[in-house]
């Protein structure tokens, strides 16, 4: 509706202009003005009597409609409706930012799934499907639910969720997300969380909510106005009436000032500068796979001067992994890896799925094991069918020093692997000792980059875990982090962020979003990884990273700096250019039409400015 009353206010206004060339009729020209008038202030109007009746403000509307009425008194028609239809081109203009910024949501609704295919063939609406049911999933249909996979493989494109384009490969135990497409197998899922609970559906809630919400800034300058424009408005009657009262001057002539320094003192520009500029960047940055919950924490992303990472999971994959194989004895790798992976297969260890899995990468079939006992907290043993049934065991040094031999050689070795923060596991037969497996939580990939890119914004990086120092510190001295703090259970972490937050102030954290959730809350920002398959993360965190990507870290520090940066030149812009037309208002060097021009050219300058944020690409 607005958008067809401001188009008719435009074309009359236009019309009413290009008559006086011609020496039409005044009354057409007159009546063109007033429709213009009329169709272009119908919000104005409306918004005015709202704010002045039933909120006791005087607001920006009302401005504008003070204005147009004086200009309307003074027999200014053009003026009147240059100044309405302007200003409600510029209300349009900002309406159009905020819709354009929430494009990524109008995307992530239009693929919200509607219908579920049951294991029996039925179709149902997805508010209908339970927790346990069994859905079908064909190559090419949206997977209607989060759940696991029971049955099939399939490669699922997780963009909605992750912002990532590479397709994942699922199969059997695979968690999948509402939303997302399944490309080219047939799967079946138990479904595990309902529709209205789905990561896709609190995503769109979270998006939608953020966009709504109100920074700090916004707080600001939504303060300064209701002081603004009641000062504004008794600045224009004082300026209209004393001089013709005191001074006998022409009353016309100082209510045309006051009425274009009403004209100017419209904060439109200022008020509009800070929410397009948020409700873009959390637009933007949705694209990503990165939920920012709100402007008040985008702004404190952009003033951050420290960031805490927890170790597993978030500066390594918190996935254990062979990384190296030690023989000793004159044994070879292969009877150490098919002797360890015998005696691990009776094993629920976490790290005996590591051994198992690296021994059928290297194609060592594991040997056969009988008798097998397990040592609670050293390791276990067994007795060997292949190996004329010798006495085997796997475990840590505790264990094998006091079944075998242990040289100098290996305890040396065995050492130098843990400073580097692996976990050693010893294999030996009979009483000697046949080598070691270093397993380690491999380092994420983008690990590094991000505590250098973090480093070129002079942030602090520190690492807080719950691990042993060794590991702690091989991790952060690979990495580049100076500061480490390791073995502390989650309250502990919240009180060194305290620490860390006294020091400097603004401090994030970047967990996994379970045991971290004391410091999310206690940091000025909580950053969440993975929380697709992690609903504390989701609830607790401030900003939850979708892909698991690291470097969106960095990514969404620097837009929250641009953000604030944004904001900045909007209204230190939009405050030059009122303070120069005010200037010339008073002394009467500017006319209306100019006032206006430029109170509406400055609206829409820090509308498209802040739509830049949208398509922000760290350079």
């Amino acid at each position: 509706m607005k958008k067809i009353l401001t188009t008719i206010s435009g074309v009359t206004l236009l019309l009413a202009f290009a008559l006086g060339f011609f020496a039409a009729p005044k009354v057409i020209a007159q009546s063109l003005y007033f429709i213009s008038i009329i169709s272009g202030g119908y919000f104005v109007f409306l918004g005015a009597f709202k704010g002045l009746f039933k909120k006791r403000f005087l607001n920006i509307d009302f401005l504008v409609t003070v204005a147009a009425i004086g200009a309307i008194y003074i027999n200014q028609l053009a003026e009147a409706a240059a100044v309405v239809f302007f200003f409600s081109l510029a209300e349009m203009f900002e309406e159009f930012g905020i819709e354009r910024s929430r494009k990524a949501l109008e995307t992530l609704i239009k693929k919200s799934p509607q219908v579920a295919i049951l294991i029996n063939g039925q179709k149902v609406p997805v508010e209908e499907v339970k927790i346990k049911d069994i859905v079908i999933i064909r190559p090419g249909d949206l997977i209607p639910l989060d759940g696991l996979v029971i049955k099939g493989s399939s490669s699922v494109d997780e963009a909605t969720i992750t912002g990532e384009s590479v397709p994942k490969d699922k199969q059997k135990g695979s968690a999948v997300f509402a939303g997302t497409l399944n490309l080219n197998g047939y799967i079946e899922i138990e479904v595990t969380k309902e529709s209205k609970d789905s990561t896709f559906a609190k995503i769109i809630d979270l998006v939608d909510k953020a966009q709504k919400s109100r920074a700090p800034a916004q707080e600001f300058i939504d303060s300064f106005a209701k002081y603004y424009t009641p000062t504004m408005v008794g600045s224009a009657i004082l300026i209209a009436a004393i001089p013709p009262l005191l001074l006998n001057a022409p009353f016309n002539d100082w209510l045309y000032r006051a009425l274009v320094l009403l004209v100017i003192a419209c904060p439109c520009a200022l008020v509009i500068s800070t929410p397009v500029s948020i409700a873009s960047a959390i637009g933007g940055a949705s694209r990503r796979g990165i939920l920012v919950k709100g402007g008040k924490y985008l702004e404190l992303l952009g003033k951050l001067k420290a960031v805490a990472f927890d170790k597993t999971k978030t500066l390594t994959y918190g996935q254990p992994v062979v990384s190296d194989v030690i023989t000793f004895n004159g044994f070879s790798e292969e009877e150490v890896l098919a002797d360890a992976a015998g005696i691990e297969k009776f094993s629920s260890h976490p790290l005996s799925k590591s051994i198992l899995e690296f021994a059928q990468e290297r194609g060592v079939t594991p040997h056969l094991m009988e008798q097998y006992e397990n040592i609670a907290g050293k390791g276990g043993k067994a007795a060997c069918l292949v190996c004329d049934n010798l006495e085997h065991c796997v475990g840590n040094l505790k264990l094998i020093g006091t079944n075998s031999v242990t040289t100098q050689e290996i305890l040396e070795k065995t050492e130098k692997l843990e400073k580097e923060g692996k976990t050693v596991v010893l294999i030996s037969e009979a009483d000697k000792v046949m080598g070691a497996l270093a397993i380690s939580d491999k380092i994420r990939t983008e690990s590094k980059t991000t505590i250098k890119e973090l480093d070129k914004l002079d942030i602090q990086t520190a690492v807080l875990t719950g691990d042993n120092p060794h590991t702690a510190n091989f991790v952060a001295q690979e990495l580049g982090i100076k500061k480490v703090y390791a073995s502390l259970l989650p309250d502990e972490k919240a009180q060194k962020i305290e620490e860390l937050k006294n020091q400097y102030e603004y401090v994030a954290m970047v967990g996994d979003g379970v045991n971290d959730a004391p410091s999310f809350v206690t940091s000025s920002v909580g950053i969440a990884m993975g929380a697709g398959g992690s609903d504390t993360a989701v609830e607790t965190a401030d900003v939850a990273l979708m892909n698991s990507n690291l470097l969106n870290v960095p990514y969404a520090i620097t837009l929250g700096i641009k953000t604030l940066k944004t904001i900045k030149q909007n209204v230190i812009a939009s405050l030059a250019v009122k303070a120069v037309f005010l200037a010339l208002a008073l002394f009467g060097f500017t006319h209306l039409e100019f006032a206006i021009g430029a109170d509406s050219g400055m609206a829409i300058l820090v509308i498209l400015n802040s739509l830049r944020l949208f398509h922000f690409k760290k350079v």
